[in-house]
């Protein structure tokens, strides 16, 4: 029989102590201090409170709790000392059908391992879907792994055993994330359209108006209508829509439709669909995805909402063919601009050669804008696309705003003269001013708490190994929440560069060109977020988005506010290693859910009357 949740929380500390046994391999402890936080009011706060005692325990625990587990295809297997989940877990993974290639292989990497860190290396062999890693993905997951920092292994390994048990509760409370499972399928089946030559290297890459673009536009169609969207479509961007409609009366039947005194208002959501060059399989997508799961559950059920729901799977956000950015979600404001169609990507093809070829009318592009008087507002559900939930254990993030931003190239001259016969109190060079520039601007961005600031170019125009710098060119990226923060740590970067160029003689310049505003998140919109968090018995944790998102173009609009979905692998995103699990996909359904449910009692919302 299954255990639930209620037995757990009506049972003696040894009863439920037993209910949750072999959840963490051979360390009853974990189970023994999470039992303080009963009442446990989802199985994602169990979860939470087991890996929170992980998290809290002294490093020498810590360290136990790692070598408590055993080796993958170690000794122990063929022993048959495996504990029944361990057993099972690498059954699971075809690890105790492994070649004898493989298995020396393994062994060789895991005790190089061993030997480097002092501890096991830790995988949760079942993986992000829950259904078994491959013994070729689990030697290059080690192989990967084996070069890492000794304090970010450890720090790994514990959260490949927090998923290791997230799997074991799963199985011993028959949870199953069925919406997440489809969302995770969802994610790959569409990653199977790539750009060549990227996808004869096993790489991901999606660029606007390409054939794997039109493909994915294709597929995304295809799903909508399954999953229960009322009316579809391409529009002349190459957006992919679908409509879910009100149970109210109302005769806005398709998204051109203008909303009319007395019909029902619309919720937009939605994310794009294109990558960055050798990208990840959630960025953007998993914003189309969760919403479709569920208009997926609300048409199998046979609800309706007070209001129409469109999503829109945005054409283009990451600006890697063309160098106009948001062109799906500008198109849907009206802020496409015509003479973007002139712009030649590398190969010399213009926008609108690639439209036409793509069978869209670049002159319709105008009819991409939606009337946006019966708005209610523009939710996105996204990856994290950092380390922070990661690291925190936790798998959702609520969004206080997405960073405004603040990019600048700028150059320092001086003199270049020769490296051995200018004494040290007679240089001008340029390398080491923007090397204290460099120092300055990490003290200065860290001394707000959520500004960043970054030099991501450098170049010293030929230079060589034996003249003193007499140029240097740079770049700076400055972020933050709020426009005003911006502005200061701007201000203060400018001051600072004109102080080390005086103190050492040298002349600057700094041309901005980049300014995005910030777009902080509606205050009601982000509550309603931060209800659907606490509803799944998550503690909210606010944060912002150091990214650019499609969000930020709808915000100038209509209000707007994001969810986070943690990333696997230290949060890496932009990269083949982004990575999220099907059971934190399944938060994120059930978060967006419970946001659309909190909205169809809304009066401001339901109300004929009011104004949105």
């Amino acid at each position: 029989a299954m255990t639930t949740l209620e037995q757990v929380n009506a049972a003696s500390p040894d009863e439920a102590l037993a209910m949750l046994d072999a959840i963490y391999e051979h360390s009853p402890w974990v189970a023994r201090q999470a039992l303080a936080d009963r009442p446990f009011k989802s199985l994602a706060h169990l979860k939470l409170a087991m890996s929170c005692v992980v998290a809290n325990a002294g490093r020498e625990q810590q360290l136990a709790l790692v070598r408590a587990h055993p080796e993958l295809a170690g000794k122990a297997v063929l022993a048959a000392q495996l504990t029944a989940e361990s057993a099972a877990e690498q059954t699971r993974s075809g690890l105790t059908a492994c070649t004898a290639e493989e298995l020396a292989r393994l062994q060789a990497l895991n005790a190089a391992y061993n030997a480097k860190f002092g501890f096991p290396f830790i995988l949760a062999v079942r993986g992000p879907r829950g259904s078994g890693l491959s013994p070729p993905a689990i030697i290059d997951t080690l192989a990967r792994r084996l070069p890492g920092h000794p304090d970010g292994e450890l720090a790994e390994c514990l959260r490949n055993i927090n998923r290791i048990a997230e799997l074991r509760l799963n199985d011993r409370f028959g949870a199953s994330p069925a919406a997440g499972n489809l969302v995770w399928d969802w994610a790959e089946a569409l990653a199977v359209h790539s750009d060549p030559p990227f996808k004869d290297a096993g790489q991901l890459t999606v660029t606007y108006l390409t054939e794997a673009h039109r493909a994915c536009a294709r597929q995304l169609l295809d799903w909508m209508k399954d999953c229960g969207f009322d009316t579809t479509g391409i529009d002349a961007v190459g957006n992919v829509w679908g409509r879910y409609l009100s149970a109210q009366p109302g005769h806005a039947d398709a998204h051109t439709t203008p909303d009319s005194p007395g019909s029902p208002k619309t919720l937009y959501t939605g994310s794009h669909y294109d990558t960055v060059r050798n990208g990840g399989k959630y960025d953007g997508r998993l914003g189309i995805l969760v919403p479709m799961a569920v208009v997926r559950q609300l048409a199998r059920e046979g609800r309706r909402l007070p209001y129409h729901l469109e999503l829109i799977g945005f054409a283009e956000e990451e600006g890697q063919r063309y160098a106009a950015t948001f062109l799906g979600s500008g198109a849907v404001i009206g802020q496409f601009d015509p003479r973007w169609h002139d712009q030649a990507d590398a190969d010399g093809v213009t926008m609108r050669e690639a439209m036409l070829t793509a069978g869209l009318d670049p002159d319709a592009v105008a009819t991409c804008r939606r009337d946006l008087a019966g708005a209610i507002g523009f939710i996105e559900v996204h990856i994290e696309q950092g380390p922070v939930l990661d690291e925190m254990n936790l798998p959702l993030g609520v969004v206080t705003s997405i960073n405004g931003s603040v990019r600048m190239a700028a150059e320092i001259v001086g003199v270049a003269s020769h490296a051995g016969t200018t004494p040290m109190n007679r240089r001008r060079d340029a390398v080491g001013a923007v090397a204290e520039l460099a120092l300055y601007l990490e003290r200065r961005a860290a001394a707000d708490g959520d500004s960043v600031a970054t030099i991501g170019v450098l170049q010293v125009p030929a230079g060589s190994v034996n003249v003193v710098p007499g140029r240097c060119r740079f770049s700076l990226d400055m972020r933050a929440p709020l426009d005003p923060q911006r502005d200061r740590l701007v201000a203060d970067v400018l001051e600072e560069l004109r102080r080390v160029c005086e103190a050492r003689g040298l002349q600057h310049t700094a041309e901005e060109t980049l300014r995005a505003a910030a777009a902080p998140s509606h205050p009601e919109c982000q509550q309603r977020w931060e209800r659907a968090v606490q509803s799944l018995g998550l503690p909210v944790h606010r944060m912002p988005s150091g990214a650019g998102h499609d969000a930020m173009k709808m915000h100038e609009v209509m209000p707007q506010a994001m969810l986070f979905v943690r990333g696997g692998n230290g949060g890496i995103s932009h990269n083949p290693l982004e990575s999220i699990t099907a059971d934190d996909a399944q938060l994120g359904v059930d978060a967006f859910r419970n946001y659309l449910d909190q909205l169809a009692i809304d009066p401001s919302v339901v109300d004929r009357g009011a104004a949105s």
